[in-house]
């Protein structure tokens, strides 16, 4: 990544939360230790940012904490091909008329572009997501209500007696941090305990991820593995996890993106 990327996730972090530890900046930059303290230290210099014990602080400090986790405009540009491969395999589990639910995300957002042609009652918290089907689809649209968090362009309540309750979905679509045997894994407590509530709504939970994810890990278990239904993911998917999700007994769907890059590679 990029030195200037870097920074820009760097500074967008200490904005989000009080103080931002050097392991939570190398999870959401993929940089080393070393390289993370020698960013801090020139943005110090600079007076973007305090350096502090193990991490860093906004010299503003935030008014209102953010979620964990990598911002969605930087997200949406890290394994674009196999997202929209992904998604494409989920829009074809849809039929019209279908009651779905769609978690925010990067992954999940691919999903509009082949749903412009579908007519489903969509349920979503992700603000992007229903801006785009309500401008370039015919499919009816219910957004959840709740605070807006800019950086992940995801809307989420703290309250138990929201218009999730009053939804009843035939499939759930989400992303995930990351997965593994004891399940999906997430990176912030409230974004659990808002889609545990939209999993509770859906009889089928269907997880986007790409291979990627099955290396990634993080402290917070979202549902155990027997909760998901199908994982839809790229070929690159280790056979260890392919293993793993054969013996939980969970539906796998690949999305051949090898092959249709090099397809694309030869035509050009």
């Amino acid at each position: 990544m990029h030195e200037k990327e870097r920074h820009r996730i760097i500074l967008s972090a200490v904005q989000d939360r009080p103080v931002v530890t050097v392991q939570e900046l190398v999870a959401l930059t993929d940089s080393s230790e070393a390289t993370i303290r020698r960013d801090i230290a020139q943005l110090h210099v600079q007076k973007k940012l305090r350096r502090v014990r193990g991490g860093a602080e906004s010299i503003h400090p935030p008014q209102f904490v953010g979620l964990a986790g990598r911002p969605f405009s930087v997200n949406e540009t890290i394994n674009i091909a196999q997202k929209r491969a992904i998604a494409q395999k989920a829009v074809e589990l849809c039929e019209d008329g279908d009651a779905i639910i769609i978690n925010g995300g990067t992954t999940t957002f691919q999903m509009v572009h082949p749903l412009a042609t579908k007519r489903c009652q969509v349920f979503t918290n992700s603000f992007p997501i229903a801006e785009h089907l309500l401008k370039n689809s015919k499919n009816t649209i219910l957004l959840s209500g709740g605070v807006i968090y800019r950086e992940q362009n995801i809307i989420l309540s703290p309250f138990e007696n929201d218009v999730t309750r009053n939804f009843y979905a035939k499939r759930m679509f989400m992303g995930a941090q990351g997965l593994g045997p004891l399940g999906l894994m997430e990176a912030d407590p409230l974004l659990i305990q808002a889609e545990q509530k939209l999993i509770g709504q859906a009889d089928e939970l269907v997880v986007l991820a790409d291979s990627s994810k099955f290396s990634a890990r993080s402290s917070l278990i979202l549902c155990p593995l027997e909760r998901i239904s199908t994982i839809i993911t790229d070929d690159g998917i280790p056979d260890s996890a392919a293993k793993m999700l054969e013996q939980a007994d969970i539906r796998l769907i690949v999305a051949p993106v090898s092959a249709a890059q090099g397809k694309a590679a030869s035509s050009g």
